[in-house]
This record gives C-alpha cells, sequence and structure tokens, in this order.
C-alpha cells in the first residue's frame, strides 16, 4: 500500500525532483521588495516594511494591531511575560505539540501543566482541561491554584495543531472562569478561522510563527495579534527593549527584550502576504485531493479540518491503525524522495519535562506513534 501511496503524492507533485514537506516558494515581490529594503540601508529593525507587515498583518487577520518579532518562540514568550506569567506560576499547555510551547513557558520560570489533547482536534482537550480545573480552587486574590502543588495558574496555551483550530469557546469560557488568561498558539495557524474569527483573537492574545516550514515566511520571523491596543502597545515596547520614546536619547523603564523583526525580514513577510489568499487556496486544493484519496484507503484516516475550524491545512495528516505501519511509510516515503515526518515526540516524553504535571496522556500517546505528516506545501 505504501508503494500507492507514495505514487499519489508524487502526482500531486507532479514535476518536482524532491516531494518536500513543506518548502516556500516565491513567486511574488520578494525580490523587488528586498532589493529596495537593501538600497535604502535600513536593514535591521527599524524600516518601512516592518510598520507595513504590521499594519497587512493585523488587516488579514482582523487584529487591531500586530507586533512583528524574530520568531514565534520569541512571541510567546512575550505573551506569557504581558500575561502576568511569574516564577513558580503554572501554565497549562498539551503534550502533543513543538517543544517551543513547553521551552517558552520554561523561559519565564514557570512550571508547564500538560493537559491530554482530544483526538478530533489534535489539540488541547477542553473537556480534560474542565475535569482538571474542576479540582483547583480560587484563593482570596482570586488566583486560581493547583491543589497539588499550591501555585497559580496563570495560564493556558493552547496549540492549534497543524493549522486546525482548538475547540477555543470552550478553553476560553473555562479558563476565564478561573481567571486564567488564555494564549492561543497561533504559530501554524495562519489564514485559519475559528467560527468566522481568526485565530489567535479569540483568547487574550495570539502568537504566529513565519518560519521557513511556514504557509508564509520572513526566513525567520513571528508575530503577536491580539484585539486589545493596550496589550498591543505593551508588546512593541517589550520587545523593542523597552526604550523609552526620544529622538536621540537612550533610557529603558523595564527589562525588555531584543526581539525586534529586522527590516529585511520584514521586506520578504509583505511579499509573501501579498501571495497568502492564493496559498489559501491551493492548499486547500491539495487536501480536498488528499482527502478523496485516502477515504478510499481501508486503516488509514486523513485528518480532516474540525467543526468550526476553516483550516488552513498547513501540514496535512494521516493516522495508521498502528505505529508499525507508521514507521514503515516513513521508511518507505523518505527513501522514495517523498519527504514525510512522524508528529512530536510527546512533551511529557522529553527528559527536561517528564516530571511535570500531567493529566492521563491516552490519546496523546495512541495518536503520536500513528500519525505521519504528508507534503503539504503550496505549488508554484
Amino acid at each position: 500500500m505504501s508503494k500507492e501511496i507514495i505514487s499519489f503524492i508524487k502526482e500531486i507533485y507532479r514535476g518536482w525532483r524532491d516531494v518536500n514537506l513543506h518548502a516556500p516558494i516565491f513567486v511574488g515581490n520578494e525580490i523587488a521588495y528586498l532589493t529596495k529594503c537593501i538600497e535604502t540601508t535600513m536593514v535591521s529593525s527599524v524600516g518601512q516594511f516592518v510598520d507595513q507587515f504590521e499594519r497587512d498583518l493585523a488587516s488579514f487577520t482582523g487584529a487591531s494591531g500586530s507586533v512583528a518579532v524574530v520568531n514565534g518562540t520569541a512571541a510567546l514568550h512575550t505573551a506569557l511575560i504581558l500575561t502576568g506569567v511569574k516564577p513558580g506560576d503554572e501554565v497549562l499547555t498539551q503534550s502533543l505539540t513543538f517543544v517551543a510551547t513547553a521551552n517558552a513557558i520554561s523561559y519565564t520560570g514557570a512550571k508547564p501543566v500538560f493537559i491530554d489533547v482530544s483526538e478530533d482536534r489534535l489539540s488541547l482537550c477542553s473537556v480534560k482541561l474542565e475535569a482538571f480545573l474542576n479540582k483547583c480552587k480560587i484563593d482570596s486574590e482570586g488566583n486560581c491554584r493547583n491543589p497539588q502543588t499550591g501555585n497559580i495558574i496563570r495560564a493556558c496555551v493552547p496549540m492549534h495543531t497543524f493549522g486546525h483550530a482548538a475547540d477555543m469557546d470552550a478553553i476560553v469560557r473555562i479558563c476565564h472562569s478561573k481567571n486564567i488568561k488564555v494564549i492561543e498558539d497561533a504559530a501554524e495557524s495562519l489564514g485559519t478561522r475559528y467560527n468566522g474569527v481568526h485565530t489567535g483573537l479569540i483568547g487574550d492574545i495570539g502568537v504566529l510563527s513565519f518560519n521557513g516550514n511556514k504557509i508564509i515566511t520572513s526566513g525567520g520571523g513571528g508575530a503577536l495579534i491580539s484585539t486589545d491596543g493596550d496589550i498591543l502597545k505593551k508588546a512593541k515596547h517589550l520587545t523593542t527593549t523597552a526604550k523609552k520614546a526620544h529622538a536621540w536619547k537612550y533610557e529603558h523603564d523595564v527589562i525588555g527584550y531584543n526581539y525586534r523583526m529586522p527590516n529585511i525580514n520584514a521586506a520578504l513577510a509583505c511579499a509573501q502576504l501579498e501571495c497568502i489568499n492564493d496559498f489559501l487556496k491551493d492548499k486547500r486544493t491539495i487536501a480536498e485531493q488528499y482527502r478523496a484519496y485516502f477515504a478510499t484507503i481501508p486503516d488509514i484516516k486523513f485528518f480532516d479540518e474540525p467543526l468550526g475550524s476553516k483550516s488552513n491545512f498547513w501540514l496535512n495528516s494521516i493516522i495508521f491503525s498502528s505505529e508499525r505501519d507508521q514507521q514503515r511509510f516513513l521508511e518507505e516515503s523518505n527513501a522514495s524522495g517523498v519527504i514525510t515526518r512522524p508528529i512530536w515526540v510527546p512533551m511529557h516524553k522529553l527528559d527536561m519535562y517528564s516530571k511535570c504535571e500531567r493529566t492521563e496522556m491516552a490519546v496523546t500517546d495512541a495518536l503520536s506513534s500513528r500519525i505521519v505528516n504528508i507534503p503539504s506545501g503550496v505549488r508554484s
């Protein structure tokens, strides 16, 4: 069966020598904008393209504004600080995620607490989240405390896995009832909408990534988005070394971070963002081809967009019936020049996070040994 699937994927990407998992394509104004940026000599952290990209991104997503930063991890770290996460706090998130989610929590001195995912979304399970929080108590100052540790649970970070929206209405309702902030890790979901609202704008703040393997790229880059103008103003200040506005004087009022997106990266991002609607259209067409094909294949499930999510289909995924079948397909596809990848090793199985508190992980453990991501890049 693997050979037939590999042949089908090669047919979708006919003409490609190697079928990459998700390679960037540059078919717009990338060279023109990069050349213009270089000609101005403003290639570092200040320039017209940073401002333009922040405006264009806000317009595309429907945010009140956006703050461009050097990568998605920096965006998430900043969001955690802005929502008040402090050393000794706890932050709820999913174990089935890229390591940057847990790492950013650790940067603040807080501890991640891992919640299982749901089978229908691959993202943080709202049912298990609610069951976990029902055991927690609200103290006299309105903080939600973990009865096992006595620590404050300050925030929750659901991640929109592979561009499919998490169960955000329920997650926000549950968390806000416990005075817990919701930070959306929308690193993979640019262009995904949940009940008509762009991911990242449903919780308190959202973060995006523009790494080279994302739907659009700035080489390396990320952003914070929100409908709260005040939090965006604070984000801009914090990520630009907390420098007080002055024509020439260097004065800083808090410990800030040099997380600014360089203008040359923003030039690339502006050109890529101009193409995003075409990218999304092609990715949806690819997903439709996969959906139809795998509907005819027994024992392999194509993971489709969940209820309420108009997904960007960043990475298309198939779920095998066993780990043995998953491993066989990974070996055969990669040997044939069709690049496929398993999902990440769950965070609770990594040494540095193995002692973190977690719910039972039945779904996470089962899915992590059966999922394969198949080629999903936009075709030029």
